[in-house]
């Protein structure tokens, strides 16, 4: 069992960055697969990034170039650096992990999940 915890929402403008976090609880970090995931206000929840076990990052096709997933083993962190924000990218974000080796971009096969951090961007 671990325990995912979120951090960094808030409100940005059209074109800005954010960084959003997560710090997961358990130590033993390099045995699980990790991502972030989005939900727009009305919409299905969806898979934004992911990185395995092995540190393999994979993103949505839509979101390639903008988006970028990092970990930091040593303090057991999660990051998702986001850049050109549109109001598009609002929406409530959820850190998921797994353990073992999963491209984790389907809400369906995550076992945890993270409370979420919302942001709005504003155009």
């Amino acid at each position: 069992q671990i325990q995912l915890v979120e951090s960094g929402g808030g409100s940005v403008r059209a074109g800005g960055s954010l960084t959003l976090s997560c710090a997961a609880s358990r130590t033993s970090y390099r045995a699980y697969s990790w991502a972030w995931f989005r939900q727009a206000p009305g919409k299905e929840r969806e898979g934004v990034a992911a990185i395995d076990s092995d540190g393999d990052p994979a993103y949505v096709d839509s979101l390639k170039g903008r988006f970028t997933i990092s970990q930091d083993n040593a303090k057991n962190n999660l990051y998702l650096q986001m850049n050109t924000l549109q109001p598009e990218d609002t929406g409530l974000y959820y850190c998921a992990a797994r353990p073992g080796r999963w491209t984790l971009l389907r809400a369906e096969i995550v076992v945890y999940w993270g409370q979420g951090t919302q942001f709005t961007v504003s155009s």
